[in-house]
């Protein structure tokens, strides 16, 4: 018997009906954002107020995730478990630029003995595509598919910075400026100042915008012809490093490994 040929014909644009929108799959969707907006372990009570759907719904989602392995329930609270990184790593596994930048970051995090990672912007956060973590008693670790506000973070600065100028009145408007800690930059035309002065350095430095205790510089790195395609970051904790010596000690070496992976990206 051969099989009735699909409604759908592939040909079609991509445009959105109402009749092709998936209810389902957006709740499912709206818990996984949940739970990386909060980084914290929730109950199914707390993750309805967050998504705003039913308590119902919500339990059936998540028992889904944990029977797909994506998920843990430990009493009443659920998370999430490594797994949901198979979900966009082999989208950013597959960017070859990462892969010709990897020896360098390895390198510079040994030489520094920090740990160096590399980041894109994806709207108004970063997401991590790659990086080392130098173990130290106290030291910083952030893994691939991690992602945070951009506004709170040194590879977020320099990423929105260099956006066309075109973009800056809408960026600047529609940002959430989200507190993070006492010391998150929430007023728009200051941190409006604060990206023309990353934009003319062409680095940034954030000390214990995203959390206490942490420091974090970053440099844009760009293609061979030019485009902005991410950023390389040192981060370390305040009780081990100085903005001062950041500026002094760890820059200069910071851009020549960017500058090391733009030529390599040219060969």
């Amino acid at each position: 018997m051969t099989a009735a040929p699909d409604s759908a014909d592939d040909t079609e644009g991509s445009e959105l009906s109402p009749r092709d929108y998936v209810n389902s799959l957006a709740r499912g969707l709206d818990v996984l954002r949940a739970f990386n907006r909060t980084r914290r372990k929730m109950t199914l009570s707390e993750m309805a107020v967050e998504t705003g759907n039913t308590r119902a719904g919500v339990r059936r989602i998540l028992l889904t995730l944990v029977h797909e392995g994506y998920a843990v329930a430990d009493g009443k609270l659920f998370d999430l478990t490594p797994q949901v990184l198979e979900l966009g790593y082999s989208v950013l596994s597959s960017k070859g630029v990462w892969d010709i930048a990897r020896p360098f970051i390895d390198h510079l995090s040994e030489e520094l003995r920090e740990s160096v990672s590399a980041a894109v912007l994806d709207r108004f956060d970063v997401v991590y595509v790659s990086g080392t973590q130098y173990h130290r008693v106290i030291s910083v670790g952030i893994s691939v598919g991690s992602r945070f506000p951009a506004h709170t973070t040194a590879t977020g600065r320099v990423l929105l910075a260099a956006q066309p100028p075109e973009m800056w009145p809408g960026m600047i408007q529609n940002i959430p400026l989200t507190r993070m800690t006492d010391f998150t930059i929430t007023d728009r035309e200051a941190f409006r100042r604060i990206l023309e002065d990353v934009r003319d350095k062409g680095w940034s430095l954030v000390v214990d915008e995203l959390e206490i205790g942490l420091m974090s510089m970053a440099v844009p790195l760009y293609n061979s012809h030019g485009n902005l395609v991410g950023s390389i970051n040192v981060g370390a904790p305040t009780v081990r490093m100085t903005p001062d010596m950041m500026v002094e000690y760890i820059l200069p070496k910071l851009q020549e490994t960017v500058a090391n992976i733009s030529r390599a990206l040219k060969q």
